[in-house]
């Protein structure tokens, strides 16, 4: 019969991976603060920054920053309010709204960005070596639910599982 507790190394494992989200996400987003972005406002710039000038729809960025549209929707509005992004209505069918970064977002985002890199630097990456980054990229992949069945058949390839 299997047991309703965790074993001492998966509550070890649990309980380190939610205190290292909570202090790494805390001190990520005081960084950021200082910048005047929030982590939301943060991953949406990146996400129009990575895009380009013809932008995202608004739609991709919901989904993409795992939000609801209602959540999204009153994001994009403060957004655009600060003059960082401009919604329009999308060329390819007219129906929905795409989101395009401003001279104003890029600047912010590009500002954002360089404090961003400097904490993942100085509060992550800088701590594992390149093994450890390895062993953490993989434990994320086999955590991905839309990853499926190739990381399940990689993992029994490699004889873990």
């Amino acid at each position: 019969m299997a047991s309703d507790r965790l074993s001492s190394l998966e509550q070890a494992a649990w309980e380190g991976f939610l205190r290292t989200h909570d202090r790494l996400w805390r001190a990520m987003e005081a960084g950021l603060a200082q910048v005047n972005v929030s982590m939301a406002e943060y991953s949406v710039l990146a996400l129009l920054g990575a895009a380009g000038p013809k932008g995202m729809r608004m739609s991709d960025l919901a989904e993409r920053r795992l939000m609801s549209s209602g959540g999204f929707t009153r994001l994009a509005d403060r957004l655009e309010r600060r003059g960082l992004i401009e919604r329009k209505r999308s060329a390819s069918d007219g129906r929905g709204f795409d989101a395009i970064l401003t001279s104003e977002g890029r600047a912010l985002m590009r500002r954002a960005w360089r404090q961003h890199h400097s904490d993942l630097q100085g509060l992550f990456f800088s701590r594992l070596d390149e093994d450890s980054l390895r062993c953490l990229a993989d434990v994320w992949a086999r955590l991905d639910p839309s990853a499926g069945t190739e990381t399940e058949a990689n993992a029994g390839r490699s004889g873990r599982g």
